[in-house]
């Protein structure tokens, strides 16, 4: 009962002041936009076929998404800065829905990488201005906002890439992808019409050195976020390559159905919307350190078992297990909210999240050329490998 109680608190706590309706409305954006890109490894067969693409140029193909999602960070904390959330995550879904189009519209596999370019581009004016968004309406509960939001990316995660899958198989690929459009129409006029217009910001026709690239990075020197950086990156690396071929590495290598391995996709985020809310309070309350190894066990486990697992309850266990590593998105950026200065503290995220997001950007494509060679198993015990050296990189972290 009393765990009932504390949980309809938090609930009370998120919704209170009107709060409630702006954090639903960013959350709606995130989820659908998470979901929105992972529809891409469901139908990487059937743009693989169409195209042309081999192994390598299909994750190639993901990296471009993942890579403009980095690169477009730096400026989109600098524009949620200095213009406010509200337009930038309103264009940012905007921006998703004409690459998307772009996309259908594709009669060549270079125009379809240059769309996809402009997807994640789309994408990647989203994250940061959603942080700082939450971290001033939620001072005091930024973990638990951002574990809710990040499990409505989740949501979509889990519910977007089957449907997907569903009607590539029955229909074809293009419509696949297309249903999500009115979809995002509709979240870009929702973000627009709840979140607050940001108050004026004055020109004095000064180049304040607060707003400055380089002082923001003068800022970011410290050993604490040096080691955040690349803590973040090896997550990044490894999730961003495990979600990019792992419904193709359940078609080939284990032998399931396009829909069977769209379901343990969509499975391995649907986990993911328990645990980023249990993250994040975990984070509230005992710190970095106490919570980051507890998150990131499970998927080390699952990671270094995977090769090993036949038959679908198997991998039912193992993707239950590796899912676990969703978590860590909740703990390392709230803690990355709170020790970044308040006045740099959009543009701080971005440089931070893009550099880490640009080098996690290669790991499809080196992962693709692993698998082209016949090392697909070999390739997930390296992510284990990799998880497991995030784990030990966060016991350098200061004690709260």
């Amino acid at each position: 009962m009393s765990r009932l109680d504390s949980i309809r608190r938090e609930l009370v706590g998120l919704w209170a002041g009107g709060t409630g309706k702006t954090l639903l409305a960013i959350a709606l954006g995130w989820g659908l936009l998470n979901g929105t890109r992972m529809i891409y490894p469901v139908l990487l067969p059937y743009f693989s076929a169409e195209f042309d693409l081999t192994l390598s140029t299909a994750g190639l193909l993901v990296t471009l998404i993942w890579l403009g999602y980095a690169v477009g960070q730096v400026p989109g904390g600098m524009l949620a800065d200095r213009h406010g959330e509200r337009s930038v995550l309103t264009a940012s879904v905007s921006m998703v829905v004409v690459g998307v189009i772009v996309v259908l519209l594709s009669p060549t596999a270079a125009t379809l990488f240059g769309a996809t370019a402009l997807v994640g581009l789309g994408l990647s004016q989203y994250p940061i201005a959603r942080i700082t968004a939450l971290s001033d309406l939620y001072p005091d509960r930024i973990g638990r906002a951002l574990g809710v939001t990040m499990a409505a990316g989740d949501i979509g995660q889990t519910v977007l890439p089957p449907i997907a899958s569903v009607l590539a198989v029955a229909v074809a690929w293009r419509l696949g992808l297309g249903f999500v459009l009115p979809l995002l129409c509709i979240t870009a006029v929702v973000i627009w019409l709840t979140l607050p217009a940001p108050d004026p910001v004055p020109d004095d026709g000064d180049d304040d050195s607060s707003e400055s690239l380089r002082y923001v990075i003068g800022e970011l020197r410290s050993p604490v976020l040096a080691i955040m950086g690349v803590i973040l990156f090896l997550f990044i690396f490894v999730w961003q390559t495990f979600s990019a071929f792992y419904p193709t590495y359940l078609v080939e290598q284990k032998g399931l159905s396009s829909t069977m391995a769209g379901g343990l996709f969509g499975l391995f985020f649907a986990v993911g919307v328990v645990v980023k809310p249990v993250a994040g309070m975990a984070y509230d309350r005992i710190g970095l350190r106490g919570s980051l190894p507890l998150v990131l066990l499970g998927s080390i486990v699952g990671l270094a078992l995977l090769p090993f697992v036949d038959g679908l309850v198997g991998l039912v266990f193992v993707t239950v297990l590796s899912s676990t590593m969703l978590g860590s998105g909740a703990i390392t950026q709230s803690y990355l909210a709170e020790i970044i200065p308040p006045e740099i503290q959009g543009t701080g995220l971005g440089v931070i999240r893009s550099s880490a997001s640009v080098l996690g950007a290669s790991g499809p494509l080196v992962f693709g050329v692993v698998a082209e060679r016949g090392y697909f198993d070999a390739g997930y015990l390296l992510l284990a490998l990799i998880i497991a050296l995030g784990t030990l990189l966060t016991l350098r972290m200061p004690r709260e």
